[in-house]
C-alpha cells in the first residue's frame, strides 16, 4: 500500500468515539476518515454468510447510494467484506477496522488485502487501535468491535449465530446507547438466531434501505430523483412502481396484469437498462 499510516489522538477522533467509556488512547489510520457530518453505519454479520445475507447486503447498502453515509465494518470474511464491497459499488465511503495492525505484512484476513487497497483507492479509510505490525489474535477482535460500535451512529446486524463474535458488537452497541438494527430472516436458520435475540432488547427490524434512512431521520430523495431521470414508457413505469418493494416473479406477474410474454420482455429491457435486478427469483429496483 502506498498510503502512509498515521497515528491520531482523541482530539482528532470522530466525536462519537470520544463519548464511549473506554475510548482508545490513539488510533492508526490509512486513507481518508469520514467527515464529522457523515452518518456512520456499522454493518456486521456472520463470517459464513449465506446467499440471502449477501443479497440483503447488496440491497440495503445499494439503496443508500447518493447519501452522505459511510459504511463501517471489520474487513472480515463473510458479511463484513461484502459490506465494504457493496459500499464501493454504491459509491459510498467505507471505513474498515481490521482485527490486526494496518501493515500489509500482518493485515487480516490475508485474502482481503486487495479489498483494503480498493478501499483506500476509493477514498475510504483503514483504522486500527493496534500497532501497525501487530498481528490478529483472539484478544484483538473484541477491542476492534468496540471501536466499530463506538464510532458509529447505528449498527446493523445481518446474520449471526448464537455464538457469533458479532454479538459482542451488538452488546457494545446497546452499552454505548447507539441504535441497534437487525435484518429478519428465517426463524429456522441457525445463521439468524443470534441476531433475532436482540429484538428482545429493542433492536429495530430493517427490511428496506428506507428503514435505515428513517432511523437516521434522513429524507428520502435519491429514489425519487433517480425515477425522475428515468425515461420510462407507461408500462415500464408501472413495473418500476410495482417494485417499490421486492417481489417474486410469480407475485409480479400476478400484479402487473399484462400478458406473460409482454411482461417478460419489459422485465428483460429494464434489467438490461440496469433499472431493476433479479436475484434468486426476487425482482427489485437496482
Amino acid at each position: 500500500m502506498s498510503q502512509l499510516i498515521q497515528q491520531i489522538f482523541p482530539k482528532d477522533f470522530h466525536p462519537l468515539l470520544r463519548e464511549i467509556n473506554d475510548p482508545p488512547e490513539s488510533l492508526y489510520v490509512q486513507g481518508v476518515l469520514p467527515s464529522s457530518r457523515t452518518t456512520l453505519l456499522t454493518v456486521v454479520g456472520s463470517r459464513k454468510s449465506t446467499s440471502y445475507g449477501r443479497d440483503v447486503v447488496d440491497y440495503l447498502i445499494g439503496g443508500l447510494k447518493g447519501y452522505d453515509i459511510s459504511i463501517v465494518s471489520g474487513l472480515a470474511l463473510g458479511i463484513d467484506g461484502h459490506a465494504h464491497t457493496a459500499a464501493l459499488n454504491a459509491g459510498l465511503h467505507t471505513t474498515a477496522v481490521p482485527g490486526s495492525g494496518l501493515s500489509e505484512k500482518v493485515l487480516y484476513p490475508r485474502s482481503h488485502v486487495q479489498l483494503s487497497q480498493h478501499i483506500l483507492e476509493s477514498g475510504g479509510a483503514l483504522v486500527s487501535e493496534l500497532e501497525p505490525e501487530q498481528g490478529a489474535a483472539p484478544w484483538t477482535f473484541p477491542k476492534r468491535n468496540r471501536i466499530m460500535a463506538g464510532m458509529s451512529h447505528a449498527v446493523l446486524i445481518i446474520e449471526a449465530t448464537e455464538r457469533s463474535g458479532t454479538l459482542i458488537t451488538a452488546r457494545l452497541t446497546t452499552d454505548y446507547n447507539r441504535e441497534l438494527l437487525v435484518v429478519p430472516a428465517s426463524i429456522f436458520a441457525a445463521s439468524s438466531r443470534g441476531a433475532h435475540q436482540f429484538w428482545k432488547l429493542g433492536a429495530t427490524p430493517i427490511t428496506t434501505p428506507e428503514d435505515i434512512l428513517d432511523v437516521f431521520s434522513i429524507k428520502h430523495n435519491v429514489h425519487d430523483e433517480k425515477q425522475s431521470n428515468l425515461k420510462l414508457s407507461p408500462e415500464e413505469q408501472k413495473i418500476y412502481n410495482l417494485l417499490a418493494e421486492p417481489k417474486t416473479r410469480d407475485e409480479f406477474i400476478e400484479e402487473i396484469a399484462l400478458p406473460i410474454t409482454q411482461a417478460n420482455i419489459l422485465l428483460s429491457k429494464l434489467e438490461l437498462d440496469e433499472v431493476i435486478v433479479e436475484k434468486l427469483g426476487t425482482l427489485r429496483r437496482k
